[in-house]
């Protein structure tokens, strides 16, 4: 019966599938929300003797059509019927009852089934090659895609069909089954109990007399012989009986001889004793040997042989505790090597530790000993330079009799340093940062000792790196400064304090507004707008200006899109990608953000800088090739302003070159300088590039770019960076045309105006 019952809701859920599926136009029609004709086709499903109740939702789950309104049965909603499927999977599951339970497939869930009202539920999606998203598509669109569909690129869930399978129309159809198994059932059963009645009245006579003679041989008044004859398992239980009381009799015997042998035993016992305790001896003075090794594993590097921290630790606390005592200076001095990062990177940190080992065994040879303060109590020598980790050492002068001789010190190291070192066959030369603090001015405990040490090395990385500073108080105050910032950028993401702002590209010959550059700003509740300058260097240093980027980049589409719904004419917007945030991913995410937002591709630009172009990896330029056949436009940003290479101009696929504002401020200063702003203008030209002009602040500026063949300008003289709504009220036509004042504006309102443009055919 569980069989056929199988078989026949198999069969139905098959036949309502392959209704669902073989309709067509289904798709157009809940594309097009025509609830009447969704109504027929659900009608044909409720022709079906098992089905119960159908509907038609779209694809977020929204019910278009139901048949019939009203049912007693459970019916679970979409997002509860496809939780943990692929939504394109067919989906049929058996639900117990109106409380929602998920009905037993096998023959417990069969007979449960008997005693409740259970449905089988099953969701089947309806697929289209036209995007339904996409508004205005007509019944022409669909038919095409229905005579395509196998060279279509890519399928859309437009919507589901749900019927709803009653089976207990399906249980009636059983019933035959049911009847032919009690039919067979019950004479097997009336046999089965009178067969197991006769053969337990055999099984237990014999084992009830066992029983009592198994008493009485517990309370000893049988001999050990007991005579018993049974057959099969209850003759072996008396022989059993009867090996007992045998080995009970022989069990005294045997007790006397094992307490002889337990005698000889102890005896041999105590000699094994003695002779271990030789060898604890002997495993006691390993021990002491192990001991004095972990105390050198405790208190030394072992890369470098150098004293750790802990260590360092220790002798730096004795050391200030008798500074305070005597009123003598010393000094610490926290040494940093600089760009060591790189060196693991390139070489490998088998090199990085060759390289560590190398600098600990410098820095010790160019102490002298005058500047020695820690001397280990052990035969190991002096430990006058101590390695905290990583890259990090550090150096404590005993005794000095004022700055000078920290000085010094540093110095001697700054000038050791710079000579190379020869690791793995590579020549390399590794200068450090080294902050001085002096105790117990600068701090009376080593924390504090150390903190300031640290903070004036990290001064001294910031001004130029291979130097040294000494700890005053304004470092303090910076680096509490700089650690509270921390906090607040980490709280402003959290927070969503970020802005976009927009800073309009105005065409210089009608004065409307082509385009806008997306930009970072920070509201601090406490200090108002906090400069770009000084934010995203720290969250790229902190690691986060990845996932900044991808939400001003998911933010920029979203205005896009807001843009453009409003009608508004904005031909593109302008994002910057931070070298850190540019990788294979990128495109991914690009494309992820271009389909949420549901905007054209080549209305949003790609800011990159010169770091990224010059990284000449296949992965870097697949990376931008990619991003050119998303249809992403890509720009080319601070041309000039670093290592710049004009190769690069031409093997990426870039569309827009962007004019660094340095170049257009300095263009007054100089006839060279005016030359190489027309040299870069014409070099865009030539190669096809569209140009924007940076940082315009003067009407003379603006003149200059313009007459050279730059018609594209953005800077204070149109608008400083807006907000959205302030960026929408400049989209009307020619709104910065009282601007542009000139001959040029008048040529372009009488339409006379010639100006030099990308010949490429580019939109400029």
């Amino acid at each position: 019966a569980h069989r056929e019952f199988t078989v026949a809701r198999k069969i139905a859920i098959e036949e309502s599938v392959a209704l669902a599926q073989s309709q067509p136009m289904l798709a157009y029609l809940i594309a097009t929300r025509d609830r009447q004709g969704l109504r027929d086709h659900l009608q044909e499903h409720l022709r079906q003797s098992y089905v119960s109740v159908a509907k038609i939702t779209d694809s977020s789950g929204a019910v278009l059509v139901a048949e019939p309104a009203e049912t007693n049965l459970y019916q679970p909603s979409l997002a509860v019927l496809r939780r943990q499927h692929n939504p394109l999977d067919v989906v049929s599951i058996s639900y117990a009852d109106s409380s929602g339970a998920v009905n037993d497939e096998g023959l417990l869930g069969y007979i449960a089934q008997i005693w409740n009202d259970s449905a089988t539920y099953v969701s089947v999606p309806v697929l289209s090659t036209v995007n339904p998203l996409q508004q205005g598509q007509s019944i022409e669109a669909f038919a095409n895609a229905i005579m395509d569909r196998g060279s279509a690129a890519s399928l859309y869930v437009v919507g589901y069909v749900n019927i709803g399978v009653d089976e207990s129309t399906l249980l009636q159809q059983t019933n035959g089954a049911i009847s032919r198994s009690l039919s067979w059932s019950l004479p097997f059963v009336a046999l089965a109990l009178m067969f197991s009645w006769l053969y337990s009245r055999r099984i237990l006579g014999p084992l009830s007399r066992l029983e009592k003679i198994a008493q009485d041989v517990a309370e000893r008044k049988l001999d050990p012989g007991v005579e018993f004859r049974a057959s099969g398992e209850a003759q072996q239980i008396a022989n059993m009986l009867n090996g007992i009381m045998e080995e009970l009799n022989s069990y005294k015997k045997n007790m006397d001889v094992n307490h002889k042998l337990l005698s000889l035993q102890v005896e041999h016992r105590d000699t094994q004793l003695h002779e271990r305790a030789q060898k604890l001896d002997q495993a006691v003075a390993e021990v002491t040997r192990s001991r004095e090794d972990l105390h050198k594993m405790a208190y030394f590097d072992s890369l470098t042989g150098l004293p750790n921290r802990r260590l360092f630790t220790e002798q730096l606390s004795g050391l200030l505790e008798k500074s305070r005592c005597d009123g003598n200076m010393l000094a610490l001095l926290f040494l940093d090597l600089d760009n060591f990062k790189r060196i693991n990177d390139t070489l490998g940190h088998s090199a990085g530790d060759l390289l560590l080992r190398e600098v600990g065994i410098r820095l010790s040879s160019t102490l002298r000993d005058t500047d020695l303060l820690i001397h280990h109590l052990a035969d190991e020598g002096s430990a006058e330079v101590s390695r905290l980790g990583g890259d990090e050492f550090t150096i404590i002068l005993n005794q000095i009799t004022g700055r000078e001789a920290a000085a010094a010190v540093a110095e001697r190291m700054l000038a050791e340093m710079s000579e190379p070192l020869l690791i793995d066959g590579h020549e390399l030369v590794i200068t450090p940062s080294i902050g001085i603090a002096l105790g117990p001015r600068d701090a009376d405990d080593v924390e504090g000792l150390l903190k300031a040490a640290d903070a004036a090395m990290y001064h001294a990385k910031n001004i130029g790196r291979n130097n040294f500073l000494f700890y005053n108080e304004s470092m303090r105050r910076s680096s509490v400064e700089r650690l509270q910032l921390e906090v607040d950028l980490r709280r402003a993401i959290e927070e969503r304090q970020l802005e976009l702002y927009y800073q309009p590209q105005v065409d210089a010959i009608s004065g409307t507004v082509v385009g806008a550059e997306a930009l970072l700003r920070w509201h601090h509740p406490d200090k108002g707008m906090v400069s770009p300058e000084i934010f995203i260097p720290l969250a790229e240093e902190m690691g986060l200006i990845v996932s900044i980027g991808e939400w001003a980049l998911d933010e920029a589409c979203r205005c896009i899109a807001r843009i453009h719904k409003k009608g508004l004419n904005l031909p593109k917007v302008a994002v910057n990608v931070s070298a850190l945030a540019f990788s294979p991913m990128l495109v991914s995410r690009v494309a992820s953000a271009i389909r949420d937002a549901g905007i054209q591709p080549d209305w949003l630009e790609l800011e990159l800088t010169e770091g990224v172009m010059m990284d000449s990896s296949s992965t870097s330029s697949q990376s931008l090739e990619r991003m050119k056949a998303l249809g992403v436009e890509i720009a080319m940003d601070d041309f000039g302003t670093g290592y710049s290479s004009l190769s690069y101009l031409s093997h990426f696929p870039l569309d827009t070159l962007k004019v660094d504002r340095s170049f257009i401020v300095d263009f007054q200063k100089s006839d060279n300088n005016a030359g190489l702003v027309k040299a870069i203008i014409a070099m865009g030209n030539s190669l096809g590039l569209n140009l924007v002009a940076e940082g315009v602040e003067s009407q003379e500026q603006l003149d200059f770019m313009r007459d050279n063949g730059v018609r594209v300008m953005q800077g204070f003289l149109f608008s400083q960076a807006v907000t959205e709504s302030e960026l929408e009220q400049m989209l009307e036509t020619g709104y910065f045309r009282s601007k542009i004042a000139g001959p040029a504006s008048e040529a372009a309102n009488s339409g006379e105006y010639a100006v030099p443009v990308n010949t490429a055919g580019k939109n400029v």
